[in-house]
């Protein structure tokens, strides 16, 4: 574990960059940073070049496992675990929520405040659009937490919730709605295996206030059974939410109704893969991020599935891609327009640049090939078109060494 006054050390080491914010207007300068283990690296992005170069780093506590930025511009949240992914038995020892600051000047990072430990291993974390609250969800066992955010952007204490919320089974993301009345955490559940009967998948919805999050209802076809969401996406001016569905590989449409719910049934199911009469195991969708611009709508297909061949485990086959969908304005209807090429196995993450004009996607691990030959981990950037079809530019690749590359974003600058 380390201390905070070697964090400080470390952080204090990085270079100096610009300031750091999210959401900012289109014409504003962009970074990305992207994580490996406890090392979160910070690269310039040249937007009409479609380049990254690699800045500086900073070392958090344990593994990275998400970040997300204070809405005031001033700070960062990082929640990070030494426990392994997944349904893996190790729990780990070290699980914190650090709060850091932004220089404005220079962007780097320093600690900001006392971190907070959590309980177990987080898989994703979120601060509330009034910027006073961060949630946490945890996938294994599945739970929610949330933590005060003080008015000088350091963590509080967590909020003790008088109802405890409803977490589903093996959530993957919690995120307030665009009013900030409620909040919905993605439960994805579990495929059966082994014996094992399948676990069923939800989004479980609550209204949300003074920190507290109340049970809603639990959003899910029938029992749940064939139903396994793993992240969502709300669009910019409609009340529209897009889920990516990780153990079908769909895409689904929901309505967000006035008084804030989530309404029962979707408005479209779509496939997300490019053969979806050919799938193979393993096979899952990712993340999912609609364009700024609310036309478009991008999900990842995922399969790092491996065979055994000749004593080595060399990849199994299966998509791996960034699927596109149109957007049909009036009803929300998503319409699968391309599967542009990963390059790469398995794109656990990836975001849009504030401009709209280039995509950036990042696997987590090398793969062995059939061929004998290593595909690295890698970071691919994208040419967005005005069709909002993916052009592939060039892509990186990354020395993950026994960790792996867990998290990315793309940020503006102030």
């Amino acid at each position: 574990m380390i201390d905070r006054r070697t964090f400080s050390a470390l952080l204090a080491g990085t270079v100096a960059m610009p300031a750091v914010t999210w959401g900012q207007s289109p014409k504003a300068k962009t970074v990305f940073y992207a994580s490996v283990g406890p090392e979160l690296a910070l690269y310039d992005i040249d937007v009409d070049n479609a380049t990254l170069t690699k800045r500086s780093s900073a070392t958090l506590p344990a593994n990275v496992q998400y970040v997300w930025p204070h809405p005031s511009k001033k700070y960062l949240y990082v929640v990070s675990s030494d426990a392994a992914s997944g349904n893996a038995p190790n729990p780990g020892t070290t699980h914190r929520a650090n709060a850091l600051r932004i220089d404005p000047a220079s962007g780097a990072l320093t600690p900001h405040g006392d971190a907070q430990s959590l309980r177990q291993r987080p898989i994703h974390a979120s601060v509330d659009r009034s910027g006073e609250y961060l949630l946490t969800a945890y996938n294994n066992p599945s739970n929610v937490t949330v933590h005060r955010i003080n008015g000088d952007g350091t963590l509080g204490e967590e909020v003790k919730q008088p109802e405890k919320p409803d977490p589903g089974i093996f959530a993957h993301q919690i995120l307030t709605t665009p009013g900030n009345q409620g909040a919905i955490l993605v439960a994805r559940g579990n495929n059966a295996e082994a014996g094992k009967p399948e676990d069923p998948g939800a989004l479980k919805t609550y209204a949300f206030k003074n920190g507290v999050l109340t049970n809603r209802a639990s959003i899910q076809p029938g029992n749940g059974l064939g139903f396994g969401p793993r992240h969502l996406d709300f669009h910019p001016t409609q009340p529209w939410i897009f889920v990516s569905i990780e153990r079908q590989n769909q895409i689904y449409v929901y309505k967000i109704e006035p008084d804030g719910s989530v309404a029962k049934d979707p408005l479209f199911v779509k496939t997300s893969l490019a053969e979806p009469n050919n799938v193979r195991r393993t096979q899952g969708a990712g993340a999912i991020h609609v364009h700024p611009n609310g036309r478009f709508v991008y999900m990842t297909n995922r399969n790092s599935g491996v065979d055994e061949v000749d004593g080595k485990k060399v990849f199994a086959g299966g998509e791996n891609n960034v699927a596109v969908f149109a957007i049909n304005p009036q009803s929300g209807e998503p319409m699968l327009i391309q599967n542009a090429e990963a390059q790469t196995i398995h794109l656990r993450t990836f975001s849009i640049d504030p401009s709209g004009k280039i995509l950036v996607a990042a696997s987590i691990l090398p793969m062995t090939m059939r061929d004998g030959s290593t595909l690295p981990a890698a970071q691919v950037v994208y040419r967005i078109g005005d069709d909002g079809k993916l052009t592939f530019v060039r892509k990186y690749d990354v020395d993950t060494g026994k960790v792996a590359q867990w998290w990315s974003g793309i940020v503006a600058l102030a």
